[in-house]
């Protein structure tokens, strides 16, 4: 850092995608109250973060000039990248007198290399990365004193917006890829939200800003991964009823076709309402058809039929199969299940039943 002021003769300062203070050099030539307050604070202001965010800091792949606005001297916003992921940002005053194009060009040219050290230190602005770790499993599964406790370290050191809801997102890798590496790497690229992250030993969780759009959270997905997106909550302190409505969620995304790769839980539909259901309370007909692979067969027609209200003729279509085809194969279901279709109750009974089975793993 210290080295570069020199060459390009005014400070620098060096911020993590969440805009915390990382390093800075030391200070020459004009200063104004927001450098001054991120360099006490270690992290900048609300105000500033949507400034900045505004005139494009996210989306830049080069140098960026910001004019001055409010008391705020003129900047240069260098993006700090590594293989086209932001890792952070270098700042520079632009004012008295203003940046050449070389200085402007040896700027960028030195990002790479702080990008790398980035990579390495960005979780360590603030909080250590361990005591973030443990500050978030506090916060997620900790009691209620416990949690309120663990927020306010979170938002005192900086690392989530005091005033801000929080929306929690899980991620669920569809096989055996590292849950630590794609959260991180989802963190990097939902780094306007200013996420606070933990791994569990099935899945990982990032704690939004704000309520980040299903499509910003599709963007932020590696390969194999799904991800569920609980409802936003007005204070970090209620994270933990958002993480549970996620990780619901994120299953639904695995397990349901149609619902993935992000599903988020105001549009799971009866499967929002399954979440609280014992998988082991089905209909015990259906239990006989689980547990013989050889009815997989009668099992989707039945599922087909249920989920197009009974419909003979609707199924048949989806199915392609001839009417006759289909009336025996539910017959079949009833004989085996010892269930009457024509019942309601026995319909609900048996469609709710698929539908848990489905979830929980029993019907893929």
């Amino acid at each position: 850092m210290e080295d570069l002021a020199v060459r390009i003769g005014r400070p620098v300062l060096l911020e993590d995608p969440g805009q915390r203070v990382v390093a800075y050099s030391e200070q020459t030539g004009p200063m104004d109250d927001l450098r001054r307050d991120s360099i006490l604070r270690r992290h900048t202001s609300d105000a500033a973060r949507t400034h900045f965010r505004a005139a494009g800091i996210f989306d830049a792949r080069g140098p960026l000039r910001i004019p001055a606005s409010g008391g705020v001297l003129a900047r240069v916003c260098v993006p700090a990248r590594h293989r086209d992921r932001l890792l952070g940002f270098v700042w520079l005053i632009d004012d008295a007198p203003p940046m050449t194009d070389e200085q402007v060009r040896v700027a960028a040219g030195a990002a790479p290399a702080l990008a790398l050290t980035l990579f390495r230190d960005s979780l360590a602005a603030g909080l250590g990365y361990r005591r973030e770790l443990e500050a978030v499993s506090r916060l997620l599964f900790g009691e209620q004193g416990t949690a309120r406790a663990a927020a306010r370290l979170l938002t005192e050191a900086g690392g989530f917006p005091v005033s801000s809801p929080v929306t929690a997102v899980v991620l669920r890798p569809a096989g055996r890829e590292p849950v630590e590496e794609a959260v991180l790497a989802a963190r990097f690229t939902l780094a306007a939200r200013q996420p606070l992250h933990h791994v569990r030993h099935d899945h990982g969780v990032l704690l939004c800003a704000g309520t980040p759009p299903v499509a910003e959270v599709r963007s932020a997905l590696g390969q194999g991964l799904v991800a569920g997106v609980g409802r936003p909550r007005p204070a970090l302190t209620e994270a933990a009823r958002s993480y549970r409505e996620a990780v619901h969620a994120a299953l639904v995304a695995a397990r349901v076709p149609g619902h993935g790769p992000v599903a988020a839980w105001p549009e799971l539909g009866v499967y929002r309402m399954l979440a609280g259901v014992p998988a082991g309370e089905l209909h015990p007909g259906l239990e006989r058809l689980l547990a013989d692979q050889a009815h997989r067969p009668l099992l989707d027609t039945l599922e087909t039929y249920l989920d197009l209200a009974g419909s003979v003729a609707a199924t048949a279509r989806a199915l392609r199969l001839h009417r006759t085809s289909l009336y025996y194969r539910l017959q079949r279901v009833e004989e085996l299940a010892g269930t009457d279709l024509r019942s309601g109750d026995e319909r609900l009974t048996l469609h709710l039943g698929l539908k848990l089975a489905r979830l929980s793993g029993r019907l893929d």
